[in-house]
């Protein structure tokens, strides 16, 4: 009887394995699994980690578990400077990046991030259709696979005193993502003197004064806690700031070539859904921050807004031959003329 009992266990367990195999896909043997390290400053509970985790969920799924993704979220891996060592030595593989993030690895693809450039979202999803492929290429040559674009939305500047001129800006303490070329340099082009921070410390300088103003999206700005410490807004909008899922060319290509077409694939619906979701939860976060206190300021004058738009000319003037060539730079104005027409 015992033995009968024990026969009976074992075909169950067995049975239970093959249904489990069939339904998320044990890895075969003689299959490699494969560990994608993955990091990104987006906290755990965010609409970014809640896609990347399902991303990885159906990944796993259509592999046959061949491919596992473990997670550092809320910047535990450090800045994304940080991040950008690790993957080069191994310690990570893949990344969720802002646009200074994938400045520091395609210095060309902050064309995409000058302040002042873009004006409709129009503008922006013509030319990053038309720029596609060149910066596929580019980030490949670098020796990274771009996954797909998940762009951070409009940038504003929220601020404690109201912002609404150059002049403002200059009489104030506005924060700089230590290492930005492109704000640096529109700070510049306005003569205005910023506070060189890096992301993390940003929150405890606000409280104690340190900065009073800051630039970011509305989604980011509510998620770090700023909005906190700040009592405006600004409507008129600073850029458009570009982000992206990048995983390291080295690590990609271990992958056989059927699970890279899953991997891309995937990836791509994944991170298309996520970024209509962050623009949702931009608009979402104004309604949220305004409801706590925090006043959006009215239209700037046109003398106010050609300033900041001179600044932006200035600071690509700038830039130039730096980060990137006047043969890329006329081109990607060339489509927002497009638009424009």
């Amino acid at each position: 009887m015992v033995k009968t009992r024990s026969i009976i266990r074992t075909l169950c367990l067995s049975l239970a394995l093959l249904l489990a195999g069939g339904a998320v896909g044990l890895v075969e043997a003689g299959e490699k699994q494969h560990v994608i390290k993955f990091a990104t400053l987006a906290p755990e509970g965010s609409s970014w980690m809640k896609q990347m985790r399902e991303l990885a969920r159906e990944v796993s799924e259509k592999t046959q578990g061949q491919v596992e993704f473990k997670f550092y979220p809320g910047g535990v891996s450090g800045d994304e400077k940080d991040v950008i060592r690790k993957i080069r030595i191994g310690q990570l593989h893949s990344a969720g990046f802002t646009g200074v993030g994938l400045g520091d690895i395609l210095p060309e693809v902050r064309v995409l991030d000058l302040p002042f450039l873009f004006e409709t979202d129009e503008e922006v999803a013509y030319v990053y259709d038309a720029m596609d492929e060149y910066f596929m290429r580019a980030f490949e040559d670098k020796g990274y696979v771009l996954l797909g674009w998940v762009p951070v939305g409009w940038v504003h500047f929220f601020s404690v005193p109201k912002i609404e001129s150059i002049e403002d800006l200059q009489r104030s303490r506005p924060w700089l993502w230590a290492g930005d070329p492109l704000v640096e340099s529109a700070y510049q082009a306005m003569d205005v003197n910023p506070v060189p921070l890096a992301l993390p410390d940003v929150l405890m300088s606000l409280q104690t004064g340190m900065v009073d103003v800051v630039y970011g999206s509305p989604q980011g700005t509510l998620a770090l806690q700023w909005f906190s410490r700040v009592k405006h807004m600004t409507s008129f909008r600073m850029g458009y700031a570009t982000g992206g899922v990048l995983i390291s060319k080295r690590k990609f290509n271990q992958l056989p070539e059927d699970v890279q077409s899953v991997f891309k694939s995937t990836a791509k619906n994944h991170l298309n859904k996520l970024m209509k979701i962050i623009q949702s939860e931009n608009m979402e976060s104004i309604q949220i921050m305004k409801e706590n206190g925090v006043t959006l300021t009215p239209e700037l004058s046109k003398n106010a807004k050609s300033g900041f738009l001179q600044a932006g000319v200035k600071a690509r003037d700038q830039l130039t031959g730096k980060l990137f060539s006047i043969e890329l730079l006329k081109k990607v104005e060339s489509f927002i003329a497009e638009v424009r027409k």
